[in-house]
């Protein structure tokens, strides 16, 4: 195994208050070893709570990774969370507005230098009232198919059943358990030399997601409803 990633004091700083809120669960990791040890690489998850950055930045780091997470440019003018996100090397993702283009160009140097990123692709907690994944913003494909890196499907589930955020209960105990499912790397060659227009970004985002719905079906031992609940058409 190669060396642990070396972070600097804001990843140091981030360690010291993530790994502490992940002792509310038990973690279990299957096929973790499909995180690179090195290299770049685009982490693609589910999001179905708040606690989910904490619990998804000490999973990549116990895997020997500094990660770099997209996430809401509101998140980075918070007052402590806001500076321990930016010193670690977040990534603001600015949606409707000019600034919108500058968020897929910093995640697409973070990867050509060689680091992870992890990527969000429903954008916030989804509002499922299963909890499933919502449909998802294109930026995935378009970082996917930009960057000849790995592409790895993770599905974590068990976070909201400690910090639900549009209910917003709190139940630490009994200690829920925590998964991460991690699949094997998405291919795209059959995609990358095609025409890169809208309707190829929905394709692609439709496949990244499918596989971590795979995952997360495998956790869940349930099959989902439908593929998407919400009906919003063409996000980017």
């Amino acid at each position: 195994m190669a060396d642990r990633e070396k972070g600097g004091f804001w990843v140091g700083a981030a360690a010291a208050l993530f790994y502490p809120l992940t002792w509310m669960g038990r973690s279990v990791y299957r096929n973790a070893e499909r995180i690179p040890r090195s290299g770049p690489a685009l982490l693609v998850l589910n999001h179905i709570s708040h606690l989910d950055p904490a619990v998804d930045a000490v999973f990549v780091h116990r895997n020997g990774r500094v990660p770099r997470f997209m996430a809401k440019d509101s998140l980075f003018r918070t007052p402590i969370f806001g500076k321990i996100i930016a010193g670690s090397g977040g990534i603001p993702v600015y949606r409707d507005s000019s600034d919108a283009g500058d968020s897929l160009r910093a995640a697409h140097r973070t990867l050509q230098e060689g680091k992870i990123v992890v990527i969000y692709p429903e954008g916030t907690i989804t509002k499922d009232p299963d909890v499933w994944p919502k449909r998802a913003y294109m930026g995935v494909a378009r970082l996917a198919l930009e960057n000849d890196v790995p592409v790895i499907p993770i599905a974590r589930w068990g976070t909201h059943q400690i910090w639900n955020g549009y209910t917003k209960k709190f139940r630490p105990l009994p200690r829920k358990t925590v998964y991460h499912y991690v699949g094997e790397p998405v291919d795209l060659s059959a995609y990358r030399e095609r025409k890169r227009d809208q309707a190829l970004l929905r394709e692609v985002t439709e496949l990244i997601m499918d596989r971590v719905l795979e995952q997360l079906v495998e956790i869940r031992g349930e099959q989902p409803p439908s593929r998407h609940r919400d009906s919003a058409e063409g996000r980017a």
